[in-house]
């Protein structure tokens, strides 16, 4: 049942994406695909795993040819995964350290779309929602 359902969500986004790839501007000349090269959505939930837990706060991210979406801070989202090849493990964390507690409250981060052409469908669990922020900035900060 929980692959027939992250079949189906990821279906659900791929779809989403494909239909808000023209709307989030052109590709670049000569490309000759659908999709604008980085559109995605990006997702936050409590619990440990994305397949075991309904998505809580999800936002769109165009990053090219400008950056835009409902995320709330967009710009700064873009340059964060760009610098980081798109790539939310790889993320830099903020140069100011925030403190967390240790308190273990587990939050799952989703990332799928196309970034720079190519598809990606990543995962990532943080013990609370402070290292999760304090770990990828504005990226997962909506």
């Amino acid at each position: 049942m929980r692959n027939r359902a992250k079949t189906a969500l990821v279906g659900t986004l791929v779809a989403a994406t494909a239909a808000l790839g023209p709307l989030g501007g052109t590709a670049h000349a000569g490309d000759s695909s659908l999709y604008a090269p980085s559109d995605l959505v990006l997702t936050i939930a409590h619990g440990e795993d994305a397949a075991s837990v309904a998505p809580e706060r999800a936002v769109t991210l165009t990053c090219e040819p400008q950056a835009r979406g409902t995320h709330p801070s967009p710009q700064e989202a873009c340059v964060l995964l760009g610098d980081a090849g798109g790539d939310v493990d790889a993320i830099a964390p903020p140069a100011e350290p925030q403190l967390c507690t240790y308190q273990y409250d587990p939050v799952v981060v989703t990332l799928r779309g196309v970034w720079q052409g190519r598809f990606v469908d990543q995962e990532r669990t943080f013990g609370n929602e402070c290292v999760m922020r304090a770990e990828t900035g504005a990226v997962f900060d909506f």
